[in-house]
């Protein structure tokens, strides 16, 4: 009898379990979900084709940040000089490079190619293609470094680079870009324009 007792008390303790699960999971199934999941991700506007739209270089150039462009500069001095008069490094002294033509002069440095081949000066267009990335500016370059995809952060080596011994004036920035009037002027580092990695200018690896 005692066995008896024990079995149905067995099966009644496991209806009870299995109902009290039952309840549980329908409780938790039937929740509303959260409004949101994880955390807010702030995605960059883009362009109807699904491509991320980056601010013509005029515009970026009168937002770019000199002293920022100062101080990425340090991650280059390994390859690159830019002080005035300064010897050439694994790559060429980068004073006066915008407005310069390109693959050519700075004391004789040994560029490939590749970079002569391109024709024309260093301009601030052409400089953001370079610094976007070398090898598709200049197929074979001797440039490793792989390029700066923020479109701001060009712009800030851009201003840095312009402002150590070039000068250029900025290009005008179109009304319809919705910038301030006036900032087409002072290629020079003055407040509020400047800098970045000088992966810039011109290529880093000897030439084999």
């Amino acid at each position: 009898m005692s066995k008896t007792n024990t079995f149905v008390g067995w099966v009644l303790a496991g209806g009870v379990a299995a109902l009290g699960l039952s309840i549980a999971s329908g409780m938790v199934f039937k929740a509303e979900p959260p409004e949101k999941f994880g955390y807010p991700v702030e995605a960059e506007e883009a362009t109807e084709g699904g491509a991320v739209a980056v601010a013509p270089l005029p515009v970026r150039l009168a937002a770019a940040d000199p002293a920022k462009g100062a101080e990425s500069f340090k991650k280059c001095a390994a390859c690159h000089t830019i002080a005035q008069g300064a010897a050439n490094g694994i790559g060429p002294n980068l004073w006066g490079t915008l407005g310069e033509p390109i693959g050519q002069g700075k004391g004789g440095f040994a560029f490939s190619d590749a970079l002569k081949g391109v024709g024309g000066n260093w301009d601030f267009d052409k400089m953001d293609h370079w610094l976007t990335k070398p090898s598709k500016f200049a197929a074979g370059t001797k440039m490793t470094f792989a390029g700066l995809p923020d479109p701001q952060e060009r712009a800030n080596v851009i201003a840095y680079l312009n402002s150590q011994g070039s000068n250029l004036a900025y290009p005008a920035v179109a009304a319809e870009a919705g910038a301030p009037a006036g900032n087409e002027a002072a290629g020079n580092a003055t407040e509020g324009n400047a800098a970045e990695p000088a992966a810039a200018g011109n290529e880093t690896t000897p030439k084999k």
